[in-house]
This record gives C-alpha cells, structure tokens and sequence, in this order.
C-alpha cells in the first residue's frame, strides 16, 4: 500500500513518526512524507522520501505569538488542552469559547500553508493511508479529499483526544441551539472545499498510535488505539570515543532539551549551578549543553564533562541516574533503559509525565521554580541509594519492551487502510 505522513514543520514532533515510517517501508510499503519546503534535508536526513507541499512558513509566526504568548506557553498545557490535566475546568463554555479563540484561531493556523499543495499531491499519488502527528490538521484533510484511511500518531499525552471526548460529552448535554463545535466547522469548511464532510476521525484519527507505556498515558474513552514501543530517533547520531568505556563512578546523565534554545530564551534553570552541585556528589556527570550556554558556563569541576549533543540512546545505558525535562522522548529513552530518573518539569505536558513518573516509583518529580542546584542533587543521590526507584526503573522498562515493536502493527494498518478506502470526493 502507499502510505503518505505529513507532520508540524518541527524537528521533534517529526521525529516521533520516523521509526513507524521505517516499519512500513521495510515491510514492503510506499512511503513519501510531506512537509514545508525548507523541512525537506531534515526528512530526507531521515532516509525518507520527502514531499514539499508548500512555502516555508515559520510556524511560529503563523500562530502570531507574541513574546510574551510565547513565553507563557512555558507555563503548561494551553487552553483548552488543560483540561486533560484538570478536568475541573471542563465546563461547556470553557471547551466552547477555547476551540473558537485558541484551537481554531491559532493553533490549527499551522495547518492552512500546507493544505492545498497537500491535497493536490494526495489525489495525484493516491495514498491508502494517510498518517499524522495530534498538531496537523492538514493530514486529516488531505485524507478526506483522497479517499484515503488516516491514522494519528501521539507525540506525547493524548491531551487532544482527552480534550474532545470531554467536549462531546458536554455537547450532547446542551440544547439544541447551543452545541457549536467550531473546530468541526473549520474542518468542514475545509474538507468542503475538496468535495469532501466532516467526520469525527477528522480530529482524533480513525485509529491513535500510542508510543509511551500505559502506566504514564492519558487516553480518552471510547477511541481506538494502537499500542506500540517508543524506539528512539533524534537525527543523525555519532557514538563519541569516551562513551565506549564503561563509567569508573555512576553516571548521572542531564539534559533539558532542544526547545529551552531553539525556541524561548534559554534554560529555565541556572545550569552552572546544578551541574556544580552535582559535581559534589561521587558521580560523573555528562551534561548536552547548547554551545550558547556552555561558552557562559566558566570553569567547572573535573568529574563534569558537558557536550553541544550527544545520542540519548547511547548515553542513557550508561547512566545510574538521568535529570532531564520529562519530554515525552527524552523520558522515554531514558524509560527504556530502566534508568531511574528526576525531572525537572515546566512545559507542556512535562507536568503530567513528571507527576505519573514520581507515582510510579520510577523517578522524582521536581517543579521548575523548586529546581535549585542542592534540591536536584538530593534527589539524584536519592535515586543512586534508594533501590527501590531503580527497581521501578526496572518494572517500566519491562512494560514498554513488552509492547509491540513498530512492525508488529503494521498489520493492523494494513487492514484498517484496506477496509476503507473511499471514492475520491469531487
């Protein structure tokens, strides 16, 4: 079958979708994946067939953030995604007045740039199955005016799908003249203009790929997903020379990500102090720094080695314990090898994953603002002398293993793509 991804124009959102990509060419597929023309070296970087389908629109400028937005996106899940995480907020006027102002006023913006060249290459190539990531709206659509299944891939939580099975719930209990659903009209409209209606897969996917292990998901009720082990990709990747010998001390292993540099203003933490205090402890620590930051650093103790970048997956064996910022990936890695973690959380859905990693037993959970450097080091001597957090550690790893591989589900894809192709709308 012919199976087209589409994806945000963001290194780390795209990454998550290239293993099961990997899965289906090597099972005997047509794979192409579509993106922004400026995306296409870091998809073919990939060893994927890239598709420009439009202009290179900075998503970041599409969305119209301010600085000031921007830097309030630091603060957690933006409305009305927040509910996932406090479903105490989950009133109908919330979730109503959210898909108007945020959902469909901003973040489905990313989308429009790519619609019309995505369509366009969709009924030319006729894909069986359209698969794409929780933020781009355009691959459902693109589904919808070819005929085609479409499939979406979590990035981290299901705070999307959460979200809507709490807005259908609310919606059904509203009058008739009160149960507006902006983000289906958007869709309509759009579906609309290629022949196409509105369907509810259109929002969460006529089936979800789940990558990260139960224990640590949100999910929604009622929608079909498809389990599968996260397996680690991060770009093009070189094993240093020092990482080839075993570590004479534990290793403790720290990084807070791409998107503290790439795109707000740094780290949220004084790194020269926490890797300081760290060093105090009978550790090695290895620290991926941005080369804008380690330049600022000064001198540091001797048993504190930092790198501009390093593979996650070749380091985290390696270490006894692992400070990061409870990103989905980078948490998931970690996870994979059984490695007892502390996050350090801010963003997004770090909130969540650093909450459920601490109830697991696995890691401890430390707010951004409560991250000083001698409360990051009691808890990472913590990890190295408490054995239970390595043998939760041990208990999580074993859950994701135990979950199919990338291949052993594209069976299921098969027969979800062969069960419902479509004629192509007018």
């Amino acid at each position: 079958m012919r199976v087209l991804f589409v994806s945000y124009p963001e290194k780390t959102v795209f990454q998550y979708l290239v293993p099961l990509a990997w899965a289906l060419r090597t099972a005997g597929h047509e794979v192409a994946f579509a993106g922004q023309g400026n995306f296409t070296d870091v998809i073919t970087q990939a060893g994927l067939t890239a598709v420009p389908v439009s202009d290179n629109a900075e998503p970041w400028r599409v969305t119209n953030l301010t600085a000031d937005q921007l830097e309030s996106e630091r603060a957690g899940l933006p409305a009305p995604y927040d509910v996932a995480d406090d479903p105490g907020k989950a009133t109908w006027e919330y979730l109503r007045d959210g898909y108007a102002d945020r959902v469909v006023g901003r973040y489905v913006m990313e989308s429009i740039p790519m619609i019309p060249g995505l369509v366009s290459y969709a009924r030319y190539w006729r894909p069986d199955l359209v698969v794409w990531e929780s933020n781009c709206a355009a691959g459902p659509i693109a589904a919808k005016a070819c005929g085609a299944a479409n499939v979406r891939v979590l990035f981290g939580q299901d705070i999307f799908g959460v979200t809507r099975a709490h807005y259908l719930r609310l919606r059904e209990r509203q009058p008739d003249g009160d149960r507006a659903d902006p983000f289906a009209d958007w869709l309509g409209e759009n579906a609309r203009a290629y022949g196409a209606e509105f369907s509810e897969d259109m929002v969460t996917g006529q089936a979800t790929i789940d990558q990260f292990p139960t224990s640590l998901q949100a999910r929604a009720d009622g929608l079909r997903y498809l389990a599968t082990q996260y397996v680690p990709y991060g770009g093009p990747a070189v094993v240093p020379r020092w990482l080839w010998e075993p570590p004479k001390r534990p290793r403790v292993g720290l990084t807070m990500g791409l998107s503290a540099t790439e795109h707000f203003n740094g780290y949220t933490v004084d790194m020269a102090t926490l890797l300081t205090n760290l060093s105090e402890l009978d550790v090695e620590v290895v620290a991926t720094v941005a080369d804008s930051v380690r330049e600022r650093l000064g001198p540091l103790p001797d048993n504190v080695r930092t790198v501009s970048y390093v593979p996650l997956h070749a380091l985290a064996p390696t270490c006894s314990a692992f400070v990061h910022h409870a990103g989905a990936a980078t948490l998931a890695t970690v996870s994979r090898y059984g490695v007892p973690q502390l996050a350090v959380h801010l963003h997004f859905d770090q909130p969540m994953y650093a909450r459920r990693l601490a109830e697991h037993g696995a890691g401890i959970a430390i707010p951004n603002d409560e991250a000083t450097g001698r409360s990051v080091r009691d808890g990472v001597r913590r990890l190295l002398t408490e054995p239970t957090f390595r043998e939760r550690a041990n208990e999580l790893r074993d859950e994701i293993r135990a979950a199919p591989a990338p291949n052993e589900i594209v069976r299921q894809l098969e027969e979800l793509a062969t069960g419902h192709r479509s004629p192509v709308p007018g």
